[in-house]
């Protein structure tokens, strides 16, 4: 069920830059920020540390409807993740963090989301396998190997977010719950 929505947002004229996600609570994303000195490169914003279900870039004003009711139709199933580890992108130079066991339920439900925009008409962008990983830093070094306490991360639903090219910000047009 959808909780929020920001229809009342102002639009832009050129579509939106759109992607659905996780979201953590407050304890969690502060847990991941605290694992960001561990890493070179340029520091995400705190608020915006997230794990991405699937990136949809630039999409028309008339997509966001479609698009929340997908989410809202998203079964997010309770599930647990254990952030254990870091890694790295070499090519867009991304260090991340991420798990060492990918929870089953996480990889079904990124799959059956894929699914439902797929079949509504949704491309998702696509760099290989589904790579479940919270964005720590940019413009990055490969990490060293680090030694932290695994941040655990209990999910609570996901969102349907805005990225915005003029500010940088981000704004959750949907989320649940």
């Amino acid at each position: 069920m959808i909780t929020k929505h920001a229809s009342e947002l102002p639009k832009p004229s050129h579509g939106r830059k759109l992607f659905f996600t996780l979201w953590p609570d407050d304890a969690t994303r502060a847990a991941l920020a605290r694992l960001q000195p561990l890493v070179a490169g340029r520091a995400i914003d705190r608020a915006k540390l997230h794990l991405t279900l699937a990136f949809l870039g630039m999409q028309p004003e008339q997509a966001v409807a479609p698009l929340c009711a997908i989410l809202d139709g998203l079964a997010v199933p309770p599930m647990t993740l254990a952030i254990d580890r870091l890694g790295y992108f070499g090519a867009p130079r991304i260090a991340w963090a991420g798990m060492t066991h990918v929870p089953d339920a996480l990889t079904a439900m990124q799959a059956a989301l894929v699914a439902q925009l797929a079949g509504a008409g949704f491309t998702a962008a696509a760099h290989g396998p589904f790579k479940p990983h919270v964005t720590l830093a940019r413009d990055a070094a490969a990490p060293a190997p680090a030694s932290f306490d695994t941040v655990i991360w209990r999910v609570a639903g996901a969102a349907l977010v805005e990225s915005v090219p003029a500010t940088g910000a981000y704004r959750t047009l949907a989320c649940q719950p």
